[in-house]
């Protein structure tokens, strides 16, 4: 399928594991976010060596493939919006000429981390320094437009991924911005747009309310439990990202973008604890997902 990705460090984060399990499913495109290069350390795409990118350029190329998507760190659920700008900047100064080289036409970036009090409650939105967050952000875009590049925003733990109202503020502040909607964030993230108790997002509803500003789509699916307060991942289509729905709505929306599966299920990111399978185990369970999305795409 010719609009089909994978965030491929979750099959595994080499850089030849990563193009072989693309070219297991058949598909066309990598999004790249953290890789290896033969016995060097593991780093994200932006930061790995000039030599080991000069590497991974060179792999890819040979390949066929291309890639969709630079899954950045830029301005992320690790970064505070009270710190120095400089980390986030000096990252999207090093993915330009990069993406440039690889003719990437997207970058992920994300709001900065969400503020908290001493004891680790969300602080009201109005005390998140909005106005800071948007002028950082319309200077990333700006520094990436002239560039080429589209920069998409991502609906995970950060202030544009809150509800979507703020999602909506942030896009009407940020002229430029686009998003990638990610179907399963909402499953493990409160909607701060409600009053306390407040309920979960509400997946298919987040997309209703921001479909005309999406230029990209991850896939990720889960089941929230109040218990525990943490998110299980599935397959696709077993947890309440209601996965099958937003693909029927993609679809009647006529969207024709990349859609790229982020699993979780094997490895995450940010949680290292959770990545402690066999690497066969996780290598395959990507493939699985894959094949899984491909058949709820046919049966959108």
């Amino acid at each position: 399928m010719k609009n089909l990705a994978g965030i491929t460090d979750e099959a595994g984060v080499d850089i030849d594991t990563q193009i072989r399990v693309t070219q297991e499913l058949g598909w066309n495109y990598l999004e790249l976010r953290k890789v290896q290069v033969g016995d060097s350390e593991a780093a994200m795409i932006h930061d790995i060596p000039d030599e080991d990118f000069e590497i991974v350029v060179e792999k890819i190329e040979e390949s066929g493939l291309e890639v969709s998507c630079f899954s950045s760190a830029i301005a992320n659920w690790a970064k505070c919006v009270t710190q120095p700008f400089d980390a986030s900047w000096a990252e999207a100064l090093r993915c330009i000429p990069r993406m440039q080289t690889l003719g990437t036409q997207f970058v992920r970036i994300m709001s900065f981390k969400i503020l908290e009090d001493s004891n680790g409650n969300e602080l009201p939105i109005a005390s998140q320094q909005f106005d800071e967050r948007a002028k950082r952000l319309r200077e990333l875009v700006e520094l990436f437009g002239d560039a080429g590049i589209t920069t998409v925003h991502e609906n995970c733990r950060n202030y544009g991924g809150l509800g979507w109202p703020m999602t909506l503020e942030l896009l009407n502040a940020v002229p430029g911005l686009k998003l990638v909607f990610d179907t399963g964030n909402p499953v493990f993230t409160k909607d701060s747009a409600q009053p306390e108790p407040r309920p979960m997002q509400d997946a298919l509803e987040f997309y209703e309310r921001v479909k005309s500003h999406v230029a990209y789509v991850h896939i990720k699916d889960g089941i929230w439990s109040p218990r525990t307060e943490k998110a299980a991942f599935t397959f696709p289509g077993e947890g309440q990202g209601k996965v099958p729905e937003i693909l029927a709505a993609l679809k009647r929306d006529e969207y024709d973008g990349i859609i790229s599966i982020e699993p979780h299920m094997g490895s995450v990111f940010h949680d290292p604890s959770a990545g402690q399978g066999a690497p066969e185990a996780i290598y395959s369970g990507f493939v699985e997902y894959g094949r899984r999305l491909e058949k709820l795409i046919a049966e959108a």
